[in-house]
């Protein structure tokens, strides 16, 4: 019974990495979720209140460099909070329209046709714009995969 619990446990991490190129899948709650399933199946027991507040803090990072390295990526290229916009519900929509090249094409043209209607820039201003935000989505899938490890490699010091 314990590979069944440890396989659900971890089909759970898995799916919070696959939340990392499907933003539209909340990442930390099955994060979260593995940590949980772990308590209810073997036991809360490993979970201290440092452990509890190490994890909160991880998730205030996750969150804090979702937001920052798309607005960095974007800014930085010149974009404004209608390219942030843009860039953020290409991210969404973008993977569902055109799958595998949406996470990409999803976020370019989102900042780009936000720029182009909102701010009335030009074509060539638009596109460094758009690519912005696919850079600042490229950096913070990396950022987050990494800081999604820690979470899980900690959770899994604390529990072995």
């Amino acid at each position: 019974m314990d590979t069944l619990y440890w396989a659900l446990i971890i089909i759970l991490f898995v799916i919070a990495f696959i939340g990392l190129v499907y933003p539209i899948i909340p990442s930390v709650l099955f994060v979260a979720g593995g940590f949980i399933l772990y308590g209810i199946f073997f036991s809360f027991e490993p979970f201290n209140w440092l452990f509890w507040v190490i994890q909160g803090l991880f998730v205030l990072l996750l969150f804090g460099a979702d937001y920052i390295t798309n607005l960095i990526g974007v800014k930085k290229f010149g974009g404004s909070k209608a390219g942030i916009w843009g860039s953020t519900i290409g991210i969404l929509v973008g993977p569902f329209v055109i799958p595998v090249f949406g996470i990409i094409i999803g976020p370019f043209l989102g900042a780009f046709l936000a720029e182009l209607a909102v701010h009335k820039k030009g074509w060539k201003e638009a596109a460094k714009i758009g690519f912005g935000s696919v850079i600042g989505f490229i950096s913070s899938v990396v950022t987050k995969g990494i800081i999604q490890a820690v979470m899980i490699v900690y959770f899994i010091i604390v529990v072995l």
